[in-house]
């Protein structure tokens, strides 16, 4: 009876939610309601800020949580994934707002959920983890560092003369505009940050962002201060999201190509990271694929609903799961109740202190920044990977997240193939009866006098295809034999090196006869009509009997002379 193979459970394209309602109950549902509830009121707060950072209303930011929220929790591959606006997108979402305003924000969230449907239905979940560790490392401090910029004008209440867009401008200009500081801003800052620092070591139940924007607007409306309030910069509503279709042409699609796949990449990255940090707090795994595809869907739900890009957010993922929410009802409830506090209570948000916002996301910045991975890579790494994740944190903070993504995968990926080239060697075999050689030696065996062994010990690809061009330097032999057991892969410039190497020896009438190729390099060996020129019974399984078809081929070339 032929067998077949089973599908691991992280690649199916089902949602989590209707598998673990499959044994869901009324206890496990009570604590999912008092998870989401808490969860929603620390993304309220959250949400608010993210969005102001992000250059849209406040509003937006809540339609996010809410639409998006309760997508990936219906659809997603993760048991307890909260998702909504985040940090990492903030520099990026205000730079395409300023540049292409709302409509190519819509249009570029749109496609890059498009892509993220393709990227799940293809399979390529999996993929995301080759961005090396470096590169996540430095384009998110780099993120960070953008943030804690971008707030420092709300933190001291300057009156800027210019409204700079681009990171090293707004230095330049918090640098021309230090005289305009709002001691009356600085301090509800200060105490607003006081607040969110300390107040979680002493009462960690109620959030601590929800005490610091209450108390900061109670400061400011009872003292009357001259701090700015989000009232004063924007009109909020409290109306809840509506479905807008946007007008799309070709021309606008083509432009926002690039904009669309900075989104989909950055979305999937973060999303299946709080999607492993959460599988390790709670013992579960999963479903990549599943998640890229209800991520890509949320996108899509976003922006038609006036929201701006969504992702996984792993602090509210965690506290999530901190409060017993272990099922995606703990989202969904947590989109709910933010949908009743945008209706209900979003007027009261027009009295929030924007230095408190700004404090807000002082804190977000810090706790995404990782310094302490920093920290750890910097010591332990070499400096070549040093070199990657400072490039990829200056080129995050002086342009943007695709130039900085885009030159530390190149750089990655170069020396990457130096080190597998390095690492790739052939050398050759001697018989035991040379002087030079150790008798007690056992890895080496009696080879045959007018025969040459070389084996290959690493991947053969295009950087290395040159350590192994000196393999018929000697041509006074009858046989070579090339064993590549430690060949674990091939590239098109590594079959090509072998057949020039053939093409030699023909030419100097020496037979090669090839020792334990591996699947892939014999299937690529094949494809290149290599294993027909050089025939296949000169191919073997084992060094032995290469040896033992070498000395036949001399046998019979003595017998012919």
């Amino acid at each position: 009876m032929a067998q077949t193979s089973k599908q691991p459970t992280e690649y199916k394209l089902k949602p989590k939610l209707f598998s673990v309602m499959k044994q869901y109950s009324g206890e496990q549902f009570v604590k999912d309601l008092i998870s989401g509830v808490i969860v929603a009121i620390i993304a309220l707060p959250l949400s608010i800020a993210l969005a102001l950072a992000s250059g849209v209303g406040p509003e937006q930011g809540l339609y996010t949580a809410i639409v998006a929220g309760f997508i990936v929790s219906f659809l997603g591959g993760s048991r307890v994934q909260i998702a909504g606006p985040t940090a990492a997108f903030a520099t990026i979402v205000a730079g395409i707002v300023a540049r292409e305003g709302m409509s190519g924000l819509i249009i570029s969230t749109i496609m890059a959920g498009i892509i993220m449907v393709v990227m799940g239905l293809c399979r390529f979940g999996k993929l995301i983890k080759y961005i090396p560790g470096t590169i996540t490392a430095g384009f998110t401090f780099g993120i960070a560092v953008t943030i804690v910029i971008g707030q420092v004008k709300d933190f001291l209440g300057l009156t800027f003369r210019n409204a700079p867009i681009e990171t090293v401008d707004k230095l330049t200009e918090i640098a021309r505009c230090i005289t305009t500081l709002n001691p009356a801003a600085l301090v509800i800052g200060l105490v607003s940050l006081a607040v969110l620092i300390f107040w979680p070591k002493k009462l960690d139940k109620i959030p601590a962002s929800l005490i610091a924007v209450v108390l900061a607007a109670a400061i400011v409306k009872l003292g009357n201060l001259p701090v700015n309030t989000i009232g004063d910069l924007y009109t909020i509503s409290s109306a809840p999201p509506t479905l807008t279709l946007p007008e799309i042409n070709f021309a606008q699609i083509r432009a926002m190509v690039p904009n669309a796949f900075t989104i989909a990449l950055l979305a999937s990255v973060e999303s299946l990271l709080s999607c492993v940090v959460a599988d390790g707090m709670i013992g579960s795994k999963h479903r990549s694929n599943m998640e890229l595809i209800a991520q890509g869907i949320a996108n899509i739900g976003s922006a038609l609903f006036g929201g701006i890009p969504a992702t996984g957010a792993i602090a509210r993922t965690a506290a999530n799961v901190k409060n017993g929410g272990r099922t995606p009802v703990a989202g969904m409830v947590h989109s709910i109740v933010l949908l009743g506090i945008l209706v209900v209570l979003m007027p009261y948000a027009s009295l929030i202190p924007m230095p408190t916002i700004a404090a807000i996301l002082f804190i977000v910045a810090y706790n995404m920044c990782g310094w302490k991975n920093i920290r750890d890579m910097i010591k332990t790494s070499p400096k070549s990977d040093i070199a990657v994740l400072g490039i990829t944190i200056v080129l995050t903070v002086a342009f943007d997240l695709v130039v900085a993504i885009g030159v530390g995968m190149v750089m990655a990926a170069l020396l990457f193939m130096k080190r597998m080239a390095d690492v790739t060697e052939a050398h050759a075999w001697v018989d035991i009866d040379d002087e030079d050689t150790d008798p007690d030696n056992i890895l080496l065996k009696r080879i045959p006098r007018r025969t040459r062994v070389y084996e290959i010990n690493g991947p053969m690809f295009f950087a290395a295809s040159d350590k192994v061009r000196y393999m018929l330097d000697d041509k006074d032999i009858d046989v070579l034999v090339i064993r590549m057991r430690n060949v674990p892969a091939i590239d098109a410039s590594g079959v090509a090196s072998l057949a020039d190497i053939v093409k030699r020896c023909e030419r100097h009438k020496v037979h090669v006869v090839f020792s334990h190729v591996n699947e892939q390099p014999m299937h690529a060996m094949e494809k290149a009509g290599l294993t027909a020129t050089v025939g296949q019974e000169n191919f073997c399984s084992h060094i032995d009997t290469a040896l033992v078809r070498a000395e036949e081929i001399e046998n019979t070339i003595s017998a012919k002379a």
